[in-house]
């Protein structure tokens, strides 16, 4: 069993905060983590465990929201919750009469937080942490936090940076991070669970959160995402491709990135007196399920430099939202493009306004033009820019101009065991 990072933070939140949600997709181990920390040790008593997937359970939440709680044993850890919305407004009142820290700890694979009014009701009473697919740091039993890193005066990413040759990285792109696929050692039951995967999201969470009639038409806008994970977002053009009118477009995206299937990094900008892109980025959440929407393995990947390089930019931005919910230096991220054609894959701003960036390249070696969009940021911002890395996957870090650095993909997660 691979230990979360985000289990130090949980517990942390669960100290002194009187709500705490877990959210995330499905399959990503929400409930072995909550049922761990529901379990009596000798250092705590433990807490009552309940999932409303179960049909009772949920019966009683939905008819009956106060009384629900009231029969239920605090701490208590409500598995599922966004299944019955209606216990928020239930669970603020009860957290008001008694605002102890840990006593509800909820966990969701839709994000109930996209709800009208969920947010309002529970604001000041409840923290939010996402647990998002396996990071490689996790699969490999290292504390990985490559963020943290690139904002130190003195630039060490951190232990010995795990050894992937191109061939490994394409597979750890088309594995991606659900626990239940890297369990499967055969393409062909890792593509089983996928399509098992998507049709339950599809005839069972959609339908609880949306009346969505033609779910065929979100399931093509979904592979569409698939095979443009890692591109700028253009609403428009999609709604021409899918087939589905953007009004109904506006209904569906929003529901794909609450349920964590998508998401989105926004362009960053300044007052840097250059016209950027402002669209976003879409990626999709697992670099295995784009992988799947795309129809690729590993050794298509190797086949199509094209896909293999666009999906390489996903998996990195994914591993870096990853380490975002776990690291000591948190940050806002987004990217970056001139209408010039200068851009970087990452961009990373801290509460303090200083910013890191991270470039992306399916290569061995780092050339001048690959700096182009790093050393643009860099000239535009002066001091503000800490540092800029290429990522790529040769085996050294090579200065390569001022703040600027080639890092091996494999440095991103190294770090220390335990």
């Amino acid at each position: 069993m691979n230990k979360r990072t985000i289990h130090v933070r949980l517990l942390e939140a669960l100290s002194d905060t009187p709500v705490v949600f877990l959210r995330g997709a499905r399959q990503t181990g929400k409930t072995t983590l909550v049922k761990q920390l529901a379990e009596k040790t000798a250092d705590t008593e433990g807490r009552q465990y309940i999932s409303l997937d179960s049909a009772t359970a949920l019966a009683g939440a939905l008819d009956d929201p106060t009384g629900f709680l009231q029969g239920l044993k605090k701490p208590v850890v409500i598995d599922e919750a966004q299944r019955a919305s209606a216990l928020v407004l239930a669970i603020k009142e009860d957290v008001d009469r008694e605002r102890t820290p840990g006593r509800y700890l909820l966990t969701g694979s839709a994000n109930i937080l996209v709800l009208p009014g969920i947010a309002d009701s529970l604001a000041g009473r409840m923290e939010v942490l996402t647990l998002y697919p396996l990071s490689q740091g996790e699969l490999a039993g290292t504390r990985e936090d490559f963020i943290h890193a690139l904002f130190q005066q003195d630039f060490t990413p951190g232990g010995t940076p795990a050894s992937l040759s191109r061939d490994t990285l394409l597979e750890a792109i088309a594995a991606g991070g659900y626990p239940e696929v890297l369990a499967r050692s055969s393409p062909r039951r890792r593509a089983a669970w996928f399509d098992s995967y998507i049709t339950t999201l599809m005839e069972r969470d959609v339908r609880d959160m949306a009346n969505i009639q033609d779910v065929g038409g979100l399931l093509r806008l979904l592979r569409l995402f698939g095979v443009r994970s890692g591109t700028l977002h253009n609403q428009a053009e999609l709604s021409r491709s899918v087939g589905v009118p953007a009004s109904t477009l506006g209904r569906y995206i929003p529901l794909l990135e609450a349920l964590f299937l998508i998401w989105f990094l926004p362009a960053w900008s300044s007052n840097l007196g250059k016209r950027l892109v402002k669209s976003p980025k879409v990626h999709v959440c697992d670099s295995g399920l784009a992988c799947h929407l795309c129809g690729a393995d590993a050794a298509r990947l190797a086949d199509d430099p094209i896909m293999a390089g666009r999906l390489l930019e996903s998996f990195v931005a994914g591993e870096l939202l990853k380490q975002n919910s776990w690291t000591e230096h948190p940050v806002s991220l987004y990217h970056y493009r001139t209408q010039g054609g200068e851009e970087v894959d990452v961009v990373l701003e801290d509460r303090a306004g200083r910013v890191a960036a991270v470039e992306v390249k399916l290569a061995a070696s780092v050339a001048a033009h690959d700096i182009k969009g790093l050393a643009s940021l860099r000239d535009a911002l002066g001091d503000r820019f800490v540092r800029g890395v290429v990522v790529y996957t040769g085996q050294d870090v090579i200065p390569v101009s001022d703040r600027i650095f080639a890092v091996p993909v494999g440095m991103m997660f190294a770090g220390h065991r335990g």
